[in-house]
């Protein structure tokens, strides 16, 4: 375990010998399972604002947060000094909110097998500042070039480099270095004196700053912005009513993710509050729907080589062919409920507990052409994009503003809407999937997706794709 000695000792300054005696104050007063979560986490972010540097930020945090599992209780405490009477404090306090009669046999901590998902020559946090600042000018410089009736520009550049450490009482040791960067362009656009229009566009991933010097640079997220706010300036207003509704590849993945993958949390459905709660191996979706959760998909933003329970990330099928699989799981969960962790334990910082959360979603490709899937639709919507959205998890039922969309008349994309919403039931959208399409695409890189109070990165994406019905909320 040479690598991991050094890492503990370079980034958290102890010892193997000072996790396991860690652990087993943590343990002290009985339970099933402990584990410790080490977090060291440099940012950076600044955005420029009508041409002018406006917010910059930079920081370093660095703690520790300690959980004890005794049945269905748990124990967390944490701490942002990492001197060991904090630690051994921080332990205390877990256990004693956890205490069970339970006791467990400690193994000895081994490193877990280790794999790079996201490997980086240098980091975007390690790169010069001038650099960074660098894109979100070319990118204002882009923005306000492509069209003259933009009237206001934002551009916001973040990045991040996480290491973590996890150690548990089954004896498993992980680390992991994760670099994290976005680029996002904001636009508003106006025509004479008519109503202003948004458009935007972003991008990045676990990648080296090189990446904003390839297809997809600051121009290119500029003048995708432009493009969505000029393009809704001569938009007509969406009709209201039930209709077909065709969703675009990439982005539209945020439907998948939000009204069917959140009900695929365990913590929901061991609770009984999910809408596909004890549905195993039943029928929720048509068969063309295949819906998957994969972590491990290189430098992608929701992916991680190992989970923030020391768990490696992997490919888990939820629905396959329409027939519910499996449920995405924590440590937790997968105790109670008997089943293997997916690796999808997931939290915010060391300050937070971790839950099941996704990392990839998205639908699975299809047999249909894009264009063939167009064509069957006499009347209807397109949906290339979404803003926000919200859905009920015991219910299903969602609402999706679609950020850019387009009516479809005789087979063919024809005027631009606005204010087009979807509105339906996660499960019983999917179940009236008729077309999907051999075109599928991941998101940009810019998904933040929020539960119980914390924010993680994640990615979505699904293929072009027809809903035979759906209802579609705008103009009566």
């Amino acid at each position: 375990m040479g690598l991991s000695h050094s890492y503990i000792a370079t980034k958290f300054g102890f010892t193997e010998r000072d996790l396991d005696r860690y652990l087993g104050e943590a343990l002290s007063n009985g339970g099933d399972y402990a584990d410790l979560f080490f977090e060291y986490l440099a940012t950076t972010s600044f955005s420029l604002d009508e041409g002018l540097v406006k917010g910059a930020t930079q920081g370093v945090s660095m703690g520790v947060g300690v959980r004890v599992i005794a049945g269905e209780r748990t124990g967390y405490a944490y701490s942002d000094d990492l001197s060991s009477e904090r630690i051994l404090k921080a332990a205390r306090v877990a256990a004693c909110i956890a205490a069970g009669p339970a006791k467990v046999e400690r193994a000895g901590l081994e490193e877990i097998p280790r794999r790079d998902l996201y490997p980086l020559v240098v980091a975007p946090t390690d790169t010069e500042l001038a650099r960074r600042v660098e894109l979100v000018k070319r990118a204002d410089r882009a923005a306000r070039a492509a069209d003259p009736r933009v009237f206001y520009v934002q551009s916001v550049y973040a990045d991040n480099l996480r290491h973590v450490l996890v150690a548990s009482s089954e004896g498993a040791l992980s680390c992991d270095r994760q670099p994290l960067t976005r680029l996002n362009v904001l636009v508003l656009a106006r025509d004479g004196d008519g109503a202003p229009q948004r458009g935007f566009a972003g991008g990045g991933g676990r990648v080296e700053l090189e990446f904003f010097d390839g297809a997809k640079t600051p121009e290119y997220f500029a003048r995708e912005a432009v493009r969505q706010a000029v393009l809704l300036l001569d938009a007509a207003p969406a009709p209201a009513g039930e209709t077909t509704v065709v969703l675009g590849p990439g982005w539209p993945g945020i439907l998948v993710h939000e009204a069917v993958g959140h009900g695929l949390e365990a913590d929901f459905n061991r609770k009984g509050v999910s809408a596909f709660s004890k549905r195993l191996g039943e029928r929720v979706a048509s068969p063309l729907c295949t819906i998957v959760d994969d972590g491990a998909i290189p430098h992608r933003r929701g992916s991680l080589n190992v989970d923030d329970e020391g768990t490696p990330t992997g490919r888990n099928v939820l629905i396959e062919n329409g027939v519910l699989r499996g449920y995405l799981q924590d440590k937790l969960s997968s105790r109670l409920m008997r089943t293997p962790a997916t690796g999808s334990g997931r939290r915010e910082s060391y300050q937070h507990i971790p839950l099941p959360r996704m990392t990839n979603t998205y639908l699975m490709a299809g047999e249909s052409d894009p264009e063939e899937i167009l064509r069957s639709v006499e009347r209807g919507v397109y949906c290339k994009s979404f803003g926000g959205g919200q859905v009920d998890i015991t219910s299903g039922n969602f609402v999706f503003s679609a950020s850019e969309s387009y009516l479809i008349e005789g087979g063919r994309v024809t005027r631009p809407l606005r204010d087009a919403t979807l509105i339906g039931n996660g499960p019983e959208a999917l179940k009236w999937v008729s077309m999907v399409g051999n075109d599928l695409a991941l998101d940009e890189g810019v998904g933040i997706c929020g539960k119980e109070g914390q924010s993680v990165p994640v990615g979505v994406g699904m293929p072009t794709a027809k809903i035979d019905r759906m209802t579609v909320g705008g103009a009566q």
